[in-house]
């Protein structure tokens, strides 16, 4: 039966420190040219720095009127907000069983089912926790 071939590692330690030295300078350069490269196909992408850090110019904000579409989306995000919250609190004051014993809560968690309003929602936020 034919022995395995041994490999003999010759270990030249001039070799392995200029071979290391090589790949580090020639990733170095790879960097630059890359970094160098994207500047010059993107230059609207980088800014410059002064641009960066300087503070926006402020603009007056002109008062909101009734027609503005951003005021009544952001009144319609408050109706949203205002649903889930009292969804969330009936949710908690139904699945709790100290409201359930609780004829203040079950009387404004009922008056908030029938006829929301936001006394009944405060009063359910208050009484149902």
């Amino acid at each position: 039966m034919p022995r395995p071939r041994e490999l003999k590692i010759t270990l030249k330690p001039v070799q392995l420190i200029l071979c290391v030295a090589l790949g580090l300078w020639l990733g170095a350069v790879a960097i630059a040219l890359s970094l160098w490269l994207a500047g010059r196909l993107l230059p609207e992408a980088v800014q410059p720095l002064g641009q960066v850090l300087s503070p926006p110019a402020t603009v007056p904000i002109a008062p909101l009127t009734q027609s503005d579409p951003q005021r009544q989306m952001f009144e319609q995000y408050q109706a949203t907000l205002r649903k889930q919250e009292l969804q969330q609190a009936r949710e908690q004051a139904e699945s709790s069983v100290h409201n359930l014993s609780n004829p203040n809560c079950q009387f404004w968690l009922q008056q908030n089912r029938t006829a929301p309003t936001e006394r009944s929602r405060a009063l359910v936020l208050e009484l149902c926790n």
